[in-house]
C-alpha cells in the first residue's frame, strides 16, 4: 500500500482538512515545524512539501528511493526540481495562489499609490500629515507575465476604472484577449503607468527587468512585483529609485529574504511586503482541495494534475504503451499526466513479512495510518 507525506499534525487534522481519505493509501505527517523528519522516508511514495519552509524539506529525498511523486503548495517551483532525482515526477500548485496574489498585488499598487505606508508610520507618533496620492483610476496598465494570475489581477482592476490593460506573456497570444509576446516589451513600457509582474522565474526571464527597462518607465511609474525577486535586477532598480524617478511595492526581493543592512529597505518610493502573496486566509482551503485531489487520483492510478516534470523512470517503463501516459507541459501550461506503474508492485522482501501471514506488510510506526483506522 503506498505511503504518503502530508503537512498535518496527524490523522485527525488530515481527515478534518482533506475529507475521506482515498483507498489504499496510507499517511504520514511532517509539518516541519520543529517536528523530526519521518522514520518512514525510505517507504513514501507521495510527498506534500511543507508550504515556504526553503528546500530543507527535501534533506532526505536521497534517502527516499520509493518516492514517486513531489508535490510543491508553490507555484513556482525552481527552487525545488534540481535536488529531485531524475525518476521523481513534480508537480506544483498553479492556480492555488491566484486569488490570493492578485489581491496583493492590487494592495500592493493601492498602498504604493496612496500612501498608506507613510499613513501607517505617522500613526504611531500620532502625526497628522496629509499626502495626496495617485489613484488606480485613469492609469494604464502593464500586466508581464499574463497567465492564471496575470488574468486574475486584471479582474480585480475592473472596478478600478483603469485607462487601459495591456497584457505579455513569453510568446503572446492572439484573439481576446490580445496578449503581446516578450519582444514587444520594450515599446510597451514607456506606454505604462503601473506595471504588474508576475511572470515565472527562468533562465529567460531571469533580469527581465535591468537598467534599460527600468529607464523605459515614464517618470512617475510604479513597478508592483509579486513574481520572483530575480525577475529585477536589484542594483538597477535601486539606481532609479534613488533618482526619485519611478516608485516600486515588491513582495519578491533579490536577494530574498532581504537582509536588514539592505539598502533596498530604505530606498526612496519602496514599499516591500516579506514574500507573503500566497499566505492568506484563501490559502489553506485551496491548498486542501488542492491535497486531497491529488492523492485520490495517485491512489487510483488517474492522471495528476500540474506536472511540471514526470519522472524518468516513469518515461521509460510507459514507453509503448498507449493511454498510460496523458498529456505534457507546453508553453508553460500545466497538462495531467498518468501516473501509473505499469505491472505489478516490486516485491517484497521476505523481512517485510508478518509471520504467517505471506504478503502482509508489518505493524506501520505510531504516526502512519491507513483509512479508517486510528492509532
Amino acid at each position: 500500500m503506498p505511503l504518503a507525506w502530508v503537512p498535518y499534525t496527524g490523522l485527525a487534522e488530515a481527515e478534518r482538512r482533506l475529507g475521506r481519505i482515498p483507498d489504499g493509501l496510507e499517511l504520514d505527517f511532517y509539518r516541519a515545524d520543529g517536528d523530526d523528519f519521518p522514520a518512514t522516508a525510505g517507504e513514501a511514495a507521495f510527498y506534500v512539501l511543507p508550504y515556504m519552509k526553503g528546500t530543507a524539506v527535501l534533506d532526505q529525498v536521497g534517502q527516499m528511493p520509493r518516492l514517486e511523486v513531489v508535490q510543491t503548495l508553490t507555484a513556482g517551483y525552481e527552487d525545488v526540481l534540481p535536488l529531485l532525482p531524475d525518476q521523481v515526477t513534480l508537480c506544483n500548485a498553479a492556480g492555488l495562489h491566484d486569488t490570493s496574489t492578485a489581491e496583493l498585488a492590487l494592495a500592493l499598487a493601492l498602498a504604493s499609490g496612496r500612501h498608506l505606508d507613510w499613513f501607517a508610520r505617522d500613526q504611531a507618533p500620532g502625526k497628522w500629515n496629509q499626502r495626496p496620492g495617485r489613484s488606480l483610476a485613469d492609469q494604464r496598465v502593464l500586466i508581464v507575465g499574463y497567465g492564471r494570475i496575470g488574468a486574475a489581477i486584471e479582474a480585480r482592476l475592473q472596478g478600478f476604472e483603469v485607462a487601459s490593460v495591456t497584457r505579455v506573456s513569453g510568446r503572446g497570444r492572439s484573439g481576446t484577449p490580445l496578449v503581446h509576446p516578450a519582444t514587444d516589451l520594450h515599446k510597451l513600457l514607456p506606454e505604462a503607468d503601473v506595471v504588474f509582474v508576475i511572470a515565472p522565474h527562468t533562465p529567460q526571464t531571469e533580469g527581465m527587468f535591468g537598467a534599460r527597462e527600468l529607464s523605459l518607465l515614464p517618470d512617475g511609474a510604479l513597478l508592483v512585483n509579486v513574481s520572483r525577486g530575480k525577475l529585477v535586477d536589484t542594483e538597477a532598480l535601486l539606481a532609479e529609485l534613488s533618482k526619485e524617478r519611478i516608485t516600486a511595492a515588491l513582495d519578491v526581493t533579490d536577494p530574498e529574504p532581504l537582509p536588514g543592512w539592505h539598502p533596498l529597505w530604505h530606498a526612496p518610493g519602496v514599499l516591500i511586503s516579506p514574500h507573503v502573496g500566497g499566505a492568506s486566509s484563501a490559502f489553506a482551503p485551496r491548498a486542501d482541495r488542492l491535497v486531497a485531489a491529488q492523492l485520490a487520483r495517485f491512489a487510483a492510478g488517474q492522471p495528476l494534475a500540474n506536472v511540471v516534470r514526470p519522472g524518468k523512470s516513469l518515461l521509460l517503463q510507459a514507453t509503448g504503451l498507449p493511454g498510460r501516459l496523458a498529456g505534457w507541459p507546453r508553453d508553460g501550461i500545466t497538462r495531467p499526466w498518468r501516473l501509473a506503474w505499469p505491472g505489478p508492485e516490486p516485491a517484497r522482501g521476505p523481512g517485510r513479512q508478518r509471520a504467517g501471514r505471506p504478503g502482509r506488510r508489518p505493524r506501520r510506526p505510531a504516526r502512519r495510518v491507513r483509512p479508517g483506522r486510528r492509532r
